[in-house]
């Protein structure tokens, strides 16, 4: 009878080893190659990444929270191109005359009245509103910096100007201009911090 001892393959497998019936432990022929869980691997990256403080790569998109400020920024600056222009563009000589109210009519401080200049700035002012409207539909970081700072390309200058000619006006009327110039810069200035602050996240 033959004495050669069998093995356990499930211990073979398993450890590396065989086991004779006698209980002796033989080597085996080759060790399994070890595998991780399923997610393991993940999850050791999210550890890592909470060890270092950066986010970790399996992080997904900002929380729609997190857009809302940058949204509601976007569509304040819209509405303030948007509203004026579509006036100037489809009634320049009305917006001439009565802008921002009648009673104040601060364009007619800055004669003659031009109708071609005054369809164009409104012209100018809804596509300006477009992009700003895209971009508050669809708040990606690089478009809503592009909108943002297209803003300020527009309303910057416009501020510089109407402060060199705040003599022709009513201290009303410049504590009204300075108010309706400076609130779109802030918020667009504010708009570009946030979307920085998120981009990370998404933003």
């Amino acid at each position: 009878m033959s004495s050669t001892p069998r093995f356990w393959v499930s211990d073979a497998q398993t450890h590396g080893t065989a086991r004779s019936e006698g209980g002796s432990l033989a080597e085996g022929t080759r060790s399994p190659t070890l595998t991780s869980p399923a997610g393991a691997e993940d999850g050791l990256r999210s550890a890592e990444a909470r060890g270092t403080g950066r986010p970790a790569a399996s992080e997904g998109p900002a929380p729609e929270t997190g857009r809302l400020p940058v949204r509601a920024a976007l569509v304040l600056l819209s509405l303030g191109q948007g509203v004026p222009g579509a006036w100037a563009l489809f009634a320049p000589r009305s917006f001439h005359d009565a802008f921002p109210l009648p009673v104040f009519a601060w364009v007619t401080k800055f004669p003659p009245y031009n109708e071609h200049l005054v369809r164009d700035l409104g012209a100018l002012s809804l596509g300006l509103t477009t992009v700003l409207l895209w971009a508050a539909v669809r708040p990606e970081g690089s478009l809503v910096r592009a909108a943002a700072f297209g803003c300020l390309a527009f309303t910057v200058p416009h501020l510089v100007f109407h402060a060199a000619h705040l003599g022709r006006f009513e201290t009303v009327d410049v504590v009204g201009q300075l108010i309706s110039q400076v609130a779109p810069i802030v918020v667009a200035g504010m708009v570009i911090l946030l979307s920085r602050r998120s981009s990370g996240a998404g933003i």
